[in-house]
């Protein structure tokens, strides 16, 4: 086994420390400034929307339609996720293949090398959209069936509170799914030369700045 240059661990370093300082000062600029964030706007726009059409008479079929649109998106986003976590179970096989023979005479951290690092982000980078894009169809479908009961029924009035927290999980889990998707980008480009990931990151990174701060 060849030892990977010092250049190219720090390079891949570099470019994963780059999308999580990024990742974490979103957070706290979540918290501190809620309304400033895009994510946190829309996921106040879409209770605020399930509330107006739960009020207004006549707008199930809309409320219906509109979710349907949304479950849609959801569901080939799960798919574009699934297709490519299957592409890197293969692209990765060997590399694991390789830990697994030489485990009993090697430890397995020598055997780490800076493409295997990254093709193990990349799986949990696309395992976890598929799981966010999936629990979001699952939403959103439940809120569905609350968006298209009668406005004014009983049933309606006493879903309403459920089918808020339900837009309001599914449109987040879509958004968290989606941006893993965009994480990925790094990631390959760290696969294909070690030193084009941190370009790659600081690039990704004022890309994500443009969407996800809410525009005046």
């Amino acid at each position: 086994m060849s030892v990977a240059p010092a250049g190219s661990w720090l390079a891949v370093l570099a470019t994963l420390a780059l999308v999580l300082l990024y990742e974490a000062a979103l957070v706290l600029l979540q918290r501190r400034r809620p309304g400033a964030v895009a994510r946190a706007a829309h996921a106040g726009l879409r209770e605020d929307w399930f509330l107006a059409v739960s009020a207004a008479q006549g707008s199930e079929v809309l409320a219906v339609q509109t979710l349907r649109n949304s479950l849609m998106s959801a569901t080939m986003l799960a798919s574009t996720s699934a297709l490519a976590l299957m592409g890197t179970v293969t692209l990765a096989a060997p590399s694991l293949h390789t830990i697994v023979d030489h485990a009993a005479t090697v430890a397995p951290l020598a055997l780490v090398t800076p493409r295997l690092l990254l093709e193990l982000v990349l799986l949990s980078l696309l395992f976890a959209s598929l799981v966010s894009t999936l629990m979001a169809v699952r939403f959103y479908n439940h809120a569905g069936f609350v968006g298209g009961m009668p406005v004014g029924s009983e049933a309606r009035t006493g879903w309403t509170p459920l089918g808020v927290r339900y837009v309001r999980k599914a449109g987040l889990l879509y958004g968290f799914g989606l941006r893993q998707l965009v994480l990925v980008v790094p990631v390959v480009a760290a696969m294909l030369h070690p030193f084009a990931g941190p370009v790659a990151a600081l690039a990704v990174a004022w890309v994500l700045y443009a969407f996800d701060r809410v525009g005046s």
